[in-house]
């Protein structure tokens, strides 16, 4: 029963957001349409294939989060202001966060107002840092890690458990760490 409850609501949440404008999400895939908040304007693009069970939240109108193909994404958060770009074939395990942008300006007289503004259901972004986040095909990130704004994953590089990436991380490469550091680099029977 539990199954069939789940599997209405994913159809359902299916039809409700296919209609959505913005939204471009291959026919054959699944995704947990209740863990997605919209921002006006906002781009949703998922492959075909592709498994997202992350809570998705669009923090700004206009944002963009493209999933590529056979790609998956566990329980984990992906925050978005600006744009967040997964390739084909990635795994992102749960717990992971990725996140486009500081949250609050670094200066207190940008964002004293910034609790009082959520209350009224506003957000100022004046003082904010928001950079592109982009994970390369065939990458792996592992469970708990973070990766921040800006930050590039190359293709197939792996991400360790727990690790907070803060650097671009060139492909084919193993990082861990906090901050995240080059561990070793994959060889050629890897890839």
């Amino acid at each position: 029963m539990i199954r069939l409850v789940k599997m209405l609501l994913g159809w359902c949440g299916a039809c409700l957001y296919s209609r959505r404008r913005g939204v471009m999400v291959a026919s054959k895939c699944r995704v947990a349409w209740h863990r997605i908040r919209f921002a006006p304007d906002a781009q949703l693009a998922i492959g075909n294939g592709s498994i997202v069970e992350a809570a998705i939240r669009f923090d700004r109108p206009g944002a963009t989060v493209r999933i590529g193909e056979r790609t998956y994404i566990g329980a984990s958060d992906l925050i978005c202001a600006e744009a967040i770009e997964i390739g084909d074939d990635v795994l992102v395990s749960w717990g992971c966060t990725i996140v486009d942008h500081d949250s609050h300006s670094l200066a207190w007289q940008q964002r004293r107002r910034d609790v009082t503004d959520w209350f009224d259901g506003k957000k100022d972004w004046a003082g904010v840092e928001r950079s592109e986040v982009r994970i390369g095909n065939k990458a792996w990130i592992g469970f708990n890690a973070t990766i921040l704004k800006g930050v590039r994953i190359g293709e197939g590089a792996v991400v360790g458990a727990g690790s907070v990436v803060t650097h671009d991380v060139p492909p084919y490469t193993v990082v861990a760490g906090n901050p995240a550091r080059t561990v070793r680099e994959l060889e050629d029977h890897e890839r």
